[in-house]
């Protein structure tokens, strides 16, 4: 297990506690290097959204936390907050919560000359989702071929 794997597992296994005692879902945890600096995400989301003083509550504890059980080597930054409306689907209950949703799906190569699908989720396992389009047909993209999928913006 690489030091990231570690971090975030450690992380996620003191957050799990914390969500249920607060009615909240840990949508995800992540050890991240952006522009230079380290970044340990929390994300987290209760029914109806999470508001600021959610996250104000979970970030102090967690801060204390990790103040006091002092595992990371590296100097970073504790961000908690929303996944917001764009996040990933990466769980198996973020694909639960999303069957017969719009999502979109970024691929990392072209097929039929297009990187990019919209659709409803109408099927996922392991290896594949499968979409119904616009025009009532299916697609089914291998999970290993898709660079992101997500819930679809409709603005």
């Amino acid at each position: 297990m690489t030091k990231r794997e570690n971090y975030e597992q450690r992380t996620e296994k003191f957050l799990l506690p914390l969500m249920e005692e607060h009615g909240f879902e840990l949508v995800d945890v992540e050890f991240v290097k952006e522009a230079g600096v380290w970044y340990l995400r929390a994300y987290i989301d209760k029914e109806g959204g999470i508001a600021v003083d959610d996250c104000e509550v979970i970030s102090r504890k967690v801060s204390d936390w990790l103040d006091k059980e002092d595992f990371i080597d590296e100097s970073y930054i504790l961000e908690v907050s929303s996944p917001g409306l764009g996040r990933p689907l990466k769980k198996e209950k973020d694909f639960a919560r999303s069957i017969g949703k719009d999502v979109e799906v970024r691929l990392y190569k072209a097929l039929n000359k297009s990187k990019e699908y919209t659709g409803a989720l109408e099927a996922y396992d392991k290896e594949s989702v499968t979409l119904k389009m616009e025009d009532g047909s299916q697609m089914t993209f291998q999970r290993a071929d898709i660079a992101l999928i997500r819930l679809a913006l409709d603005f």
